[in-house]
């Protein structure tokens, strides 16, 4: 059987069936015999007790199976310890609203002021619109732009000079913070 998925969980499951067929599949065929013991006549190896050594001293209590299943078993007993306990999804939206700062969108148009390096400071205009409407501060969600000409541009056959227009930035839009 081939998993082309790449969903993990997919994949597990897959893997966890095919290992649950073949563990409760092999039990279903004739019982093997112990294999004859090479060069010892007269001695039950299956009836001895195993030696027990220090070194393992954890042994499945008796009755007990320790194959796979209950190892996983076991696993999945200490699971719930392991992983953190699952909110409500209210406690998580309770949570969450604790976290975020309250803040309310305002609209306006203020200029961009010209900083020390001549790109427009759209901080400033956003902290303006929002300190207009009573906040403490914003932060610029929209912009906008416009060309601003002198009234010499609109001479006729005046041909036209770089420092004739400029271009304005305005904030329009703001995140307007208590």
């Amino acid at each position: 059987m081939m998993v082309r998925s790449g969903n993990p969980a997919v994949w597990f499951g897959t893997l966890m069936s095919a290992a649950l067929l073949l563990l409760l599949g092999g039990g279903t065929g004739q019982t093997q015999s112990a294999p004859p013991a090479l060069g010892i006549q007269g001695q039950d190896i299956r009836a001895a007790p195993a030696p027990s050594s220090p070194a393992s001293s954890v042994s499945p209590a008796p009755g007990e199976n320790s194959g796979l299943i209950n190892e996983m078993g076991k696993l999945f007993e200490k699971l719930p310890s392991i992983l953190p306990p699952i909110k409500s999804p209210s406690e998580t939206m309770n949570d969450l609203s604790r976290l975020a700062k309250p803040s309310t969108m305002v609209s306006g148009r203020i200029a961009c002021p010209a900083s020390s390096n001549g790109a427009p400071d759209c901080k400033q205009a956003a902290d303006q619109l929002c300190q207009s409407k009573g906040y403490k501060e914003g932060k610029s969600l929209n912009a906008d732009s416009a060309e601003k000409c002198s009234a010499k541009v609109l001479i006729p056959g005046r041909p036209r000079k770089p420092d004739d227009c400029r271009t304005d930035t305005f904030v329009t839009s703001a995140l307007c913070l208590n």
